[in-house]
């Protein structure tokens, strides 16, 4: 696209930045560039795949890991994942799959590598000045760097800018009362399970990472101990012979309803987690993200792991829970979970408020023209289609913005005005993670209503 100025010579328009080569970031440029806006990517490492490339250098995965939601469920509608692929492809797998993404659609050479963000803050002229750094690696292609104001940094122009850094690259590390002599590491930099061989191991959290991490250990491990402070639903990958979350992909139940139903056919296939010692859960499923792994529970089944409660305190290698009871150990894993990180831009034009930022549809912030979040949503089984459709909402208003701006100022009007509610009639547990969660039906339905209105 491009500009006429007022000799009549066409000058071409600014590009948008998007900041991320991962899911959220590619569809983000896919969707923009298939409205023909030009795009200027920047990606950390040194190809696309984001968290998913377990080499890059914010990547979160370990050697074990896989899909929790099932591929069907998780894919781009218009690139499916081989027939070949298995129901839960692995991380190698998914690397691939981003890469053939990027190569079908032409993503690759939009995207500058090896390049880290360092500031992003509106142009007094309009727009928005993107500041970086190179980080050395330089790999996979991608465009030649442009506006350098020294060597390995830069700063360019742009027309607006998606933040799509992803929501699991920054640790959330809590502080543990007293002083350990062992290790402690947090999930973030954990790899292979060898590291726990021989030794007796400590998991704070039952989230699915610290699940996925508890059932590596058991194989290595001298002993795994789990500490919890709230009760888990645990869902198996499969039931009746298919992947749980291609199930009732129909109209969905109220929730009440939906809530009794997969109570009662969870406790046919996985029995009751209190007996095995987790607390009861104090609140209803679906009401938290549920747990996607029921090897957990065969483990506990078998002795190889034990529950314990909330950490009270540590002193040297002994860890003393909240009921009292101590046990001795050389390593604790801090399966605690991340945090929004957005350190490039002013959180005020984020409207940050606690522990997240209050975004129209998780997307769109009145406090900022042109500045816009992929990904900043969590719903269980909104899959990589339900962050296409975000991007695809953005292109839509931007395109709005050139041809129909009637329907765009409609659009922005109702940005400005009180948040929709998108729980979908589930009452969430009021915690740091769940900040920004969906239900995904309530999030889909009002994200195509809005691309419908500005059509």
């Amino acid at each position: 696209m491009s500009k006429i100025t007022s000799d009549g010579d066409a000058v071409p328009a600014l590009p948008y930045a998007v900041i991320g080569a991962g899911p959220s970031g590619l569809a983000a440029t896919r969707a923009l560039t298939k409205r023909g806006f030009d795009v200027l990517g920047y990606e950390m490492g040194d190809d696309v795949g984001g968290l998913w490339d377990i080499d890059g250098p914010r990547s979160t995965v370990y050697e074990s890991a896989h899909l929790i939601s099932s591929k069907t469920t998780t894919q781009f509608a218009e690139h499916p994942m081989r027939d070949d692929v298995a129901d839960y492809p692995s991380h190698r797998e998914l690397k691939r799959y981003f890469h053939e993404y990027a190569d079908r659609f032409g993503l690759r050479e939009r995207y500058r590598f090896g390049t880290e963000v360092t500031r992003v803050e509106p142009h007094p002229d309009g727009g928005w000045v993107v500041s970086w750094v190179s980080t050395g690696s330089t790999g996979g292609g991608g465009r030649v760097s442009t506006g350098s104001t020294g060597e390995g940094t830069g700063e360019d122009r742009v027309a607006g800018v998606v933040l799509a850094n992803g929501t699991l690259s920054e640790p959330n590390v809590p502080q543990l009362k007293g002083h350990f002599d062992g290790e402690i590491v947090h999930t973030s930099a954990y790899k292979k399970a060898t590291v726990f061989a021989g030794k007796r191991v400590l998991i704070i959290g039952a989230g699915n990472s610290g699940c996925d991490i508890a059932v590596d250990a058991v194989h290595h491990a001298e002993s795994v101990d789990m500490s919890v402070r709230r009760g888990y639903y645990f869902v198996p990958k499969y039931l009746f012979g298919k992947p749980a979350d291609t199930l009732n992909q129909g109209k969905p139940l109220p929730p009440r309803i939906k809530q009794a139903i997969d109570t009662r056919v969870l406790k046919l296939f996985t029995g009751d987690p209190v007996k095995l010692g987790f607390p009861k859960p104090d609140y209803k499923i679906y009401e938290s993200h549920p747990i996607v792994n029921s090897l957990i529970l065969h483990h506990l089944g078998h002795g190889d792991l034990s529950i314990k409660p909330d950490v009270d305190h540590v002193d040297e290698a002994t860890v003393t829970f909240a009921d009292g009871t101590t046990r001795d150990y050389d390593v604790i894993v801090l399966a605690t979970g991340y945090r929004l990180h957005y350190p490039f831009v002013d959180p005020a034009l984020l409207r940050w408020n606690g522990w997240s930022p209050q975004l129209y549809l998780n997307i769109f912030t009145p406090a900022a023209e042109g500045l816009f979040v992929m990904g900043m949503v969590e719903a269980s089984g909104l899959g990589w289609q339900g962050r296409y459709e975000q991007a695809e909402l953005v292109a839509s208003y931007l395109d709005a913005k050139q041809h129909r701006p009637a329907q765009a100022a409609a659009f922005e009007a109702k940005s400005r005005g009180p948040l929709p509610d998108l729980s979908g009639g589930y009452r969430y547990l009021g915690l740091e993670r769940m900040s920004y969660y969906v239900n995904k039906d309530a999030y889909r339905t009002a994200v195509r209503a809005a691309i419908e209105e500005l059509s």
